[in-house]
C-alpha cells in the first residue's frame, strides 16, 4: 500500500518523526512564548537551558544512578532554579529597556553555558538509555510505534495544554498577566510582583529543561544540541505569533510534521522549509498566525 507514491510505513514513519520533532518545537517555543509574552524578554539562552536539562539528566544517571523518572522531576527544577538566579542577577536590571538588551545578554549567557559544557565534556555526544518501562515498540497493525516516541508526543502535548490553561484560564495566570502590565496596581493587592516575575522566568526555563530530559534518550546529549535547535524554535515562535502561547504549541507541532514530510517529498528543502514558511507568514501577517495586530 502506498500513500502519494510512498510506501505507507515510510510515510507513517516520517509522520511519527515529524510529531516527535514538533513536540520538542512546541515545548521549547512554549517556554519562549511564556517568557516573551509575560516578561517581554527575547530569551536566546533557551537553547542552552534545554541542553543543561539534558546534561543534568545524563549526569544524574551517570554519576549518581538517578533514573529517568526522577530526572524528569529534578532536572527541570535545577534548570528552573538556574533561571531564577539569572533573572535576579541580570535580567531584572533590563526591564523597561529595549528588548534588544535582553536578547544580547541571554545570547552571551548561552555562549558561556555552551562553552563550559564543551570544555568539560567535549563535542562528542553522550548516550542516554531509554527507560526500561518505555523500551520496545507497539504494533498498531498499520505501523510499528516506538513506545518512547509515543510517550514524548503525549507528554509534550499534555504539558503544553496544562501550561496554556494555567496562564489563560486561572487566577494565577490573571495575576501574571496583570503584574506585567501594571505592577504597581497588582502590588497594591498584596502580590509580590518581583517574586512572581522571577518564578515566571524560572518556569519558562524549567520547560526548556524538561524538553531536554525528554530529548535525551532520542538524540545524543551534546553541548551543541541547543544551538542547533534554537534558531528553528525562534522561527516557530515568530510564525505562531510572539507571545502567543497556544499559537506556539499548535505551530510547533504543525511545522514538525511539515518538516518531516518535506524530508520525504523534497529532502533538499527540509532544512529551510520552516524559514520559507516564516517569510511567507511575515509578508501576509506580520504579527504571526495567532498573534495580535498592534
Amino acid at each position: 500500500m502506498e500513500i502519494f507514491g510512498i510506501p505507507h510505513q515510510a510515510f507513517l514513519g516520517q509522520l511519527m518523526l515529524g510529531l516527535v520533532n514538533g513536540a520538542f518545537y512546541a515545548m521549547l517555543s512554549l517556554g519562549l512564548a511564556v517568557i516573551f509574552g509575560l516578561l517581554d524578554i527575547v530569551n536566546f539562552a533557551h537553547g542552552a537551558l534545554y541542553m543543561v536539562g539534558a546534561f543534568a539528566a545524563w549526569i544524574m544517571l551517570d554519576s549518581w544512578g538517578v533514573n529517568y523518572w526522577w530526572a524528569l522531576l529534578l532536572a527541570p527544577l535545577l534548570v528552573g532554579v538556574l533561571g531564577v538566579i539569572v533573572e535576579r542577577l541580570f535580567l531584572k536590571r533590563l526591564y523597561g529597556l529595549d528588548p534588544l538588551y535582553g536578547l544580547l545578554l541571554t545570547f552571551g549567557l548561552s555562549l558561556i553555558l555552551e562553552g563550559v559544557f564543551r570544555r568539560q565534556y567535549g563535542v562528542s555526544g553522550q548516550s542516554y538509555a531509554v527507560p526500561e518501562l518505555l523500551e520496545g515498540a507497539t504494533n498498531l497493525g498499520f505501523m510499528i510505534l516506538p513506545n518512547y516516541r509515543a510517550w514524548v508526543i503525549f507528554a509534550s502535548i499534555a504539558i503544553c495544554l496544562v501550561t496554556w490553561y494555567v496562564i489563560e484560564r486561572t487566577r494565577l495566570g490573571a495575576y501574571l498577566r496583570a503584574g506585567t502590565e501594571n505592577a504597581k496596581l497588582v502590588q497594591a493587592f498584596g502580590v509580590n510582583v518581583p517574586l512572581m516575575v522571577s518564578l515566571t522566568y524560572g518556569a519558562g526555563a524549567a520547560l526548556a529543561g524538561l524538553a531536554g530530559v525528554l530529548a535525551a534518550p532520542v538524540i545524543q546529549v551534546t553541548p551543541l544540541m541547543g544551538s542547533n535547535l534554537i534558531i528553528v524554535v525562534f522561527a516557530v515562535v515568530v510564525i505562531g505569533g510572539m507571545g502567543s502561547i497556544l499559537g506556539s504549541v499548535i505551530t510547533g507541532l504543525g511545522l514538525g510534521v511539515v518538516e518531516g514530510f518535506t524530508r520525504v517529498f523534497y529532502p533538499e528543502a527540509s532544512n529551510i522549509v520552516v524559514f520559507v514558511i516564516m517569510a511567507i507568514v511575515l509578508m501576509l501577517r506580520p504579527a504571526g498566525l495567532f498573534g495580535k495586530e498592534a
